[in-house]
């Protein structure tokens, strides 16, 4: 008999505790998917990954701004012994003793010549800040992709279970049915058992359906930041009328669109850029100071007005000896970025085909599966008719009720299946979050 079939079905999913739903929720997917992308702590954090590179960018812009400093020193003094060439050796006239000095001073330093470091080093980090965003789409397109998953999968569940509970009531009239036919003696006690051993089966398929329900149930719940008592309805028409925009044949859209291949070729400026501030320590810094100064010791000097102005040169000749290695170590990181966006295309053009076939067969197999459904449901009347006019036996038609909702569990799983396989083509291409329109989230 092929009763057993039913308990594969819980190899589609996992298990795990179980919780108390109490608030039924309907939620179309592109609403979970908004959600996930304001709520979730994963974008949250990519996010915040963007925003501290936005103010590294600005930080680095300061540098080009002058430097303007203020400093102020009052100190008292003790009795000090004082000597000074501005009096004459002969004279009887006594220094006079201050009791304290104060000194004031302005300086302003503007960068003119530092070896191009200041802009290269802005623009590193833009390159870097863009990097950063880029990243932060991923996330957000990665978030979109499970949100999916798991829409899905509570939906193949909680159509598993109306099935099942479809199946179970035919199941249990059978057995209703057989208990009188066997008290008149019309049929064996075996076939009776038989029809209750289904209704068992059942049983533990449908305890097994709830469960995956549950599962995929929270992992939503959790992922969208809803009540942890929040459960979750989902209707075929918010997710089998998926968008059927053109389907990508090739790598070409994931070329232009993946967000982790644009975050390489940023990284890819930001690693030239950080070569090129190596190569600017072979270059002299020149900058304009200027000031302004306040003297007074008391009852000994006053200076005012003291205002200067000029340019000053730094070169540091050891530097220019030991740059060189910063400059190979520059090099051979901006060889690992290479490296890396081209390892990444390959896996792209890999990632692509291998989405691109999976779709393909998730379709094939759903013709098949859907065409299946009308083949069970008709050998199932056949044998149905069979057996009330004695030509098929008990495990006849217990296995043809099987193999009825088999089909049709398999017809629910695979036109999902088709789904996902979709979304994953988009999301491998990098074109989900143009689907859904969420770029403006």
């Amino acid at each position: 008999m092929k009763v057993s079939y039913l308990i594969l079905f819980g190899g589609f999913f996992v298990g795990i505790s179980s919780i108390t739903a109490q608030e039924k929720t309907n939620l179309k997917l592109e609403e979970a998917i908004q959600l996930a992308w304001t709520k979730s702590n994963e974008v949250t954090l990519a996010n915040t990954k963007a925003d501290t590179k936005k103010h590294e960018l600005q930080s680095a812009k300061n540098n080009q701004y002058p430097d303007l400093t203020l400093s102020g020193q009052f100190l008292g003094l003790n009795e000090p012994t004082i000597s000074s060439s501005l009096i004459n050796g002969d004279s009887s006239e006594e220094m006079p003793v201050p009791g304290h000095i104060a000194i004031g001073q302005a300086s302003l330093k503007v960068p003119i010549f530092s070896g191009f470091k200041i802009q290269n080093s802005i623009k590193l980090q833009d390159n870097l800040f863009q990097a950063e965003n880029a990243m932060a789409s991923k996330t957000k397109e990665d978030v979109a992709m499970r949100v999916i998953n798991y829409y899905a999968n509570l939906y193949k569940s909680q159509r598993t279970i109306e099935l099942i509970k479809e199946n179970q009531k035919s199941a249990q009239q059978r057995v209703t049915d057989f208990i009188a036919l066997e008290k008149n003696g019309i049929i064996p006690r075996n076939d009776l058992l038989k029809a209750q051993l289904q209704v068992s089966r059942l049983q533990l398929s449908l305890d097994e359906a709830i469960n995956n329900e549950t599962i995929f149930n929270y992992y939503l719940v959790t992922l969208l930041k809803l009540p942890t008592g929040t459960k979750l309805v989902v209707n075929e028409s918010d997710l089998i009328n998926f968008p059927k925009d053109e389907i990508p044949t090739d790598e070409k859209p994931a070329f232009e669109n993946r967000k982790d291949l644009e975050a390489l070729k940023f990284q890819e400026k930001a690693s030239l850029n950080h070569l090129k501030m190596a190569q600017s320590n072979y270059y002299p810094t020149i900058a304009l100071t200027g000031g302004y100064a306040a003297l007074n010791i008391q009852h000994v000097l006053t200076v005012q007005n003291a205002m200067f102005l000029g340019v000053g040169v730094s070169y540091d000749l050891s530097g220019i000896l030991k740059n060189g290695t910063e400059v190979k170590v520059a090099k051979s990181k901006t060889l690992e970025v290479q490296n890396s966006e081209e390892l990444l295309k390959d896996n792209i053009r890999v990632q692509v085909q291998q989405a691109i076939t999976n779709y393909d067969l998730a379709v094939k197999q759903s013709i098949v599966l859907t065409e299946a459904v009308g083949q069970s449901t008709e050998n199932y009347r056949i044998v149905k008719d069979k057996n009330e006019n004695g030509l098929a036996d008990t495990n006849d038609l217990l296995d043809a009720d099987v193999e009825q909702l088999r089909a049709k569990i398999s017809e629910t799983i695979s036109k999902v299946d088709v789904i996902q396989k979709y979304y994953e083509l988009l999301s491998t291409t990098g074109q989900l979050s143009q689907t859904f329109n969420l770029s403006k989230i």
